[in-house]
């Protein structure tokens, strides 16, 4: 598999106004019961995503080790599930959503992520700050179904694969942010200030 085909898989579109808009839409080689048990149950959460705790229920609250919480805003099996997505101590808005929906033999899956963006944060990232992120639990998700061992996640951006998907990940948001209207220039120093945060150069092996 060749890393880079992983960022290419997914098609991105950024909605630019006051507040932020991410979808990423991807097919998997799975059926949709698959995937979406993959996303909702606790114990395979943790093997490609995160660890998660809570009153896994309608209305309930979560929190993933070390990430995000909130509560559980929808829940229709097999098809829909949206979160709020609060991490740090002033996150204001933020919710995430998961659409599911059978394509072919396997699953289209959508994820949209909305959310006030302080201005500083996203001049100086733009929507790579999030959107490597996603793309990373996108992959691990990929492998996940499909057997493939995961990756080391306190070493993957060390390594030239890993250094190559984040690379490719940031410039593909940097392209959906101009294509949403963002200026060159800065979504020039968004690519670079996301790439060198997440694949630090005095980190590489």
């Amino acid at each position: 598999m060749d890393i880079v085909d992983e960022v290419n898989q997914a098609h991105r579109e950024l909605l630019n106004g006051e507040r932020k808009v991410m979808t990423l839409r991807r097919r998997y080689d799975a059926d949709v019961e698959d995937v979406w048990d993959a996303c909702t149950n606790a114990e395979r959460l943790r093997r490609w995503f995160l660890p998660v705790t809570g009153d896994l229920r309608l209305g309930g609250t979560y929190q993933l080790e070390g990430n995000a919480g909130g509560e559980i805003l929808r829940c229709e099996p097999p098809r829909l599930l949206a979160v709020s997505w609060l991490y740090g101590e002033d996150p204001g808005f933020s919710e995430v959503e998961v659409r599911l929906s059978s394509e072919g033999d396997g699953t289209l899956f959508e994820l949209r992520h909305t959310a006030d963006v302080p201005p500083d944060m996203w001049s100086g990232y733009g929507p790579g700050a999030a959107g490597v992120g996603w793309d990373l639990s996108l992959l691990g998700l990929s492998l996940h179904l499909s057997g493939a061992p995961p990756v080391d996640e306190n070493t993957f951006h060390q390594t030239h694969e890993g250094r190559r998907f984040i690379t490719a990940s940031s410039q593909a948001w940097g392209h959906a942010h101009e294509a949403a209207g963002g200026p060159p220039d800065q979504v020039a120093t968004a690519v670079a200030n996301t790439t060198a945060f997440y694949a630090p150069e005095d980190e590489q092996s």
